[in-house]
């Protein structure tokens, strides 16, 4: 693609269709500069089909807002949608409004909040919220899902394989099976979900951390084609990185020749001054090969060495490998908690790709419109009664019980204060009869999680290093309920309405119900 081609791609108008003949009715209308309110938020967890996640982790936030700084409809995408002719033949877009687009169409009237990434979140919250003009406030929808829903489905997914990991080096091997250059949205935040390195060189350097990689099997077969054997393969690699010596022992056969070269090449480095850094498994059974590897490596003299493994692993693969580690290991009288405290998992195709659930169901919809100066709610009403919105100007909070655990998310309207009042009612979404009632002194701590990051276009927000969104995201799956955090069966964590926001959510359907 040529440069300005991209730019055009990725640009203003890395959008959908529809976006642009909405706001092209607005302007028809007298109404593209009113101010509306939409919501981010997505409806529910990650279902993996064996298994589903219990919450999610934000992210996407940062280059969603250096998207929006950056876009604005040039003259060239002004004459492009001229160009576009409907079925009679006609120009789709008139005149004035793509002149009032080439004058206004930028983003810098938009205001929005959002919870910070790294944060835990759970469905039919506001992740993001966003005020402004109505025409520009919708063409930003199809953008603002592109850069969040992915992220977030990502972000969750490492989450997952490094708690089922036990917190041992999580290394994001995706590259070559991400969806082209998605992957580097999807390694960013697969670092901020639980990856410790990608192997993806490039975008290690943007985010300041290097990049993590052993050898193929190819370098391997090279040297077998030459004559040189398995043997003559790793002495060469130890050679040229002697400090960095990671050695893929799978290409003939991993318990006769591999390790057995492994450890002659790991003798010879040693005698030389160096430390090896370990093994890599990439087929078989992984379980039992290692405990084999461990076996070998131990009697060697080389119990320190990591053993990374890798292909098709995911957080239930990780799980039965590490069951299956703790049973069989004390029978071949290796110590299993010595052998699991030495692995590393690099994880590719069922990270980058979130295998088993492909898309994040995240939404962009209307809550509310300014009119005399207030904000007027506005609700859609579904048959599916999950999917009627939850309407207005809303804060979002985290409310923390006695033990200092997360027991729910509560929505309220924007005047109100969970803090303020002796007793919190947190009433079910959709079921009437279906609430809880909090005194004071169940709670430890009410905490509002949607921030200012965006004011009029103008960035009032400092965005987070990925070190501290990581530790962002451990505190928060700290304060979660061991059940919320099951990889099996994940206990339903809590989303909440105050009394009031109930009520005028009842109202509004009512209204409608009676208009019908």
């Amino acid at each position: 693609m040529k440069p300005s081609d991209q730019i055009t791609a990725e640009g203003i108008l890395f959008t959908d269709e529809y976006q642009l003949t909405m706001a092209q009715l607005y302007y028809r209308m007298g109404m593209h500069e009113r101010h509306a309110q939409f919501d981010y938020f997505f409806r529910s967890y990650p279902d993996y089909n064996s298994h589903k996640a219990g919450y999610c982790v934000n992210a996407g936030l940062e280059w969603l807002l250096d998207w929006i700084q950056a876009a604005r409809f040039r003259e060239q995408d002004v004459e492009y949608l001229r160009g576009q002719t409907g079925r009679a033949g006609e120009r789709i877009f008139d005149g004035d409004f793509l002149t009032w687009l080439r004058g206004n169409g930028t983003f810098d009237g938009i205001t929005l909040r959002a919870i910070p990434e790294g944060r835990v979140v759970h469905p039919n919250v506001p992740l993001a919220v966003a005020q402004g003009p109505l025409a520009m406030a919708q063409i930003l929808e199809t953008s603002l899902l592109n850069h969040l829903n992915y992220p977030t489905l990502i972000a969750t997914k490492a989450a997952r394989i490094h708690a089922a990991g036990q917190g041992r080096p999580l290394l994001e091997f995706g590259l070559r099976r991400a969806q082209e250059r998605g992957a580097n949205a999807g390694a960013r935040a697969a670092l901020i979900g639980g990856a410790d390195f990608t192997s993806n060189v490039g975008i290690s350097h943007v985010l300041g951390y290097p990049p993590k990689g052993t050898h193929a099997h190819s370098m391997v077969q090279v040297f077998m084609a030459l004559g040189e054997g398995e043997l003559g393969a790793f002495l060469a690699y130890a050679d040229v990185y002697p400090d960095d010596c990671l050695l893929l022992v799978d290409t003939i056969d991993t318990l006769e020749s591999g390790i057995p070269n492994a450890i002659k090449v790991f003798e010879e480095l040693r005698r030389k001054g160096h430390e090896p850094v370990g093994i890599r498994l990439d087929s078989g059974d992984l379980a039992h090969l290692s405990i084999q590897a461990a076996k070998m490596l131990d009697e060697a003299g080389f119990s320190d060495t990591s053993i990374v493994l890798s292909n098709q692993l995911d957080e239930l693969v990780i799980w039965q490998i590490l069951t299956q580690i703790e049973e069989e290991a004390p029978r071949y009288g290796v110590e299993a908690d010595h052998l699991i405290d030495r692995l590393v998992y690099g994880v590719g195709t069922r990270l980058i790709t979130s295998q088993g659930a492909s898309a994040l169901d995240g939404v962009y919809k209307l809550v509310a419109v300014r009119d005399e100066g207030e904000w007027v709610p506005a609700i859609k009403i579904s048959e599916t009664p999950e999917k009627t919105l939850n309407p207005g100007d809303k804060l979002v909070w985290r409310v923390y019980d006695r033990r200092g655990k997360a027991t729910a998310d509560l929505l309220s309207l924007d005047d109100e204060d969970p803090r303020e009042v002796d007793r919190v009612l947190l009433h079910h979404p959709t079921e009437h009869t279906t609430y809880r009632v909090l005194d004071q002194r169940d709670i430890s701590e009410a905490e509002l999680l949607l921030v200012d990051v965006l004011r009029e276009g103008q960035l009032i927000y400092e965005c987070p290093s990925i070190e501290e969104m990581r530790e962002r995201r451990r505190a928060d799956v700290e304060r979660l309920d061991p059940g919320v955090k099951r990889l099996v069966n994940p206990h339903i964590y809590h989303v909440s309405l105050t009394e009031r926001l109930w009520d005028l959510k009842q109202e509004l359907i009512e209204i409608v119900e009676e208009e019908d």
